[in-house]
């Protein structure tokens, strides 16, 4: 079969690589319907993180179940599921929790000896534990695919966000990033009923997004001058919930300062930079909690699927490319020029 593989910074190739085969009883093979590049996936890209010359890559997808191990329960081939964006067996003390993302079987996709999911099919380890049955009507339903794949990981991780800084009922929210997880945080804090969504971005497609996701109001501003731009938005007091969505020194000083005295952070952004901007003598004298982390998608999925197959919410409007599995390299590029905020793989 054919997949992405990952040869140093910015070589990124297309090649041949072993077909997957169910290689534990708890394991499935799941054919690749569509997957897509996330913005995380940039830091190996840039040779910011690691990884070893011809590692596999990616780590969102969905598709068709084609074989399954003889203590698969749950699935049969020809069942449409989704994968979020780590394995897990579904079963230990933290899946039961809730916090899949910390099992002690888990891993993630693309890791050195499994699969990506920027290829034709995987081997999923775990299949029970790990995979959400989809309608299988929706295979076949375009419109509704994007919306799904979004699930794996930026709206999940969106909503962790969310859920992490408190957001409740009438609350003022500020996102702090215009990625696909940023605007996916807003989505789901619009979802959660927030009174006023604050918007931290600068490109106005992306800002565009923000307001159909329920942004209110859109600050374009960066450091210091977003700080004044939202203290003056909220009246000198800051957001009751802030979800910040970069992982860079700046961008958690930025969504530290915008909180409300009382307020909760919620923070997904993978971590660049140290100490990451935290100042805890600004937490301490201020009341300001600090929450969140890697996303356990696998807990959220099954909250957020009955609004993406209703329609209620969309975040699949986060895909603005659409490329085959040979477009993979160019969606890089793409996405690293920020020419595309975030492309899907259509297989």
């Amino acid at each position: 079969m054919r997949a992405t593989v990952i040869h140093g910074p910015n070589d990124i190739r297309i090649e041949e690589v072993p077909d997957p085969v169910v290689r534990r009883p708890t394991d499935a093979v799941v054919r690749v319907v569509n997957a897509c590049i996330c913005g995380s996936d940039l830091w190996a890209y840039r040779g910011v993180a690691a990884r070893v010359p011809g590692q596999r890559i990616g780590h969102e997808f969905l598709g068709v179940v084609e074989a399954v191990g003889v203590e698969v329960t749950g699935f049969t081939p020809g069942d449409f599921v989704l994968a979020p964006f780590v394995w897990s067996d579904g079963t230990c003390e933290f899946c039961r929790e809730g916090l899949h993302t910390s099992c002690p079987e888990g891993g993630f996709w693309g890791q050195v000896g499994s699969d990506g999911g920027q290829g034709e099919a995987v081997r999923v380890p775990f299949a029970d534990g790990t995979l959400v049955r989809l309608p299988r009507e929706a295979a076949g339903e375009e419109k509704l695919l994007p919306g799904l794949l979004a699930l794996s990981d930026v709206m999940s991780t969106g909503h962790h966000a969310a859920v992490s800084a408190r957001v409740r009922p009438g609350a003022t929210v500020a996102v702090v990033g215009d990625g696909a997880v940023g605007l996916c945080g807003v989505l789901a804090a619009h979802r959660l009923g927030a009174g006023r969504i604050i918007a931290l971005g600068r490109h106005e497609r992306r800002t565009a997004i923000a307001r159909d996701f329920g942004a209110t109001d859109v600050v374009a501003e960066r450091g210091e001058a977003a700080v004044e731009a939202v203290r003056e938005l909220t009246g000198g007091l800051g957001a009751h919930a802030v979800l910040e969505a970069v992982g860079t020194e700046e961008s958690m000083r930025t969504a530290l300062s915008i909180a409300r005295d009382g307020g909760t952070v919620g923070y997904v952004g993978v971590p660049h930079g140290g100490s990451a901007g935290v100042d805890i003598s600004q937490m301490f004298d201020r009341n300001v909690s600090l929450a969140g982390g890697v996303a356990p998608a696998r807990a959220y999925i099954p909250e957020l699927l009955p609004d993406v197959l209703s329609g209620a919410i969309d975040p699949g409007a986060v895909f603005d490319r659409t490329v085959d599995l040979d477009g993979v390299p160019d969606g890089y590029r793409a996405m690293d020029e920020r020419s595309a905020l975030k492309v899907r793989i259509a297989f």
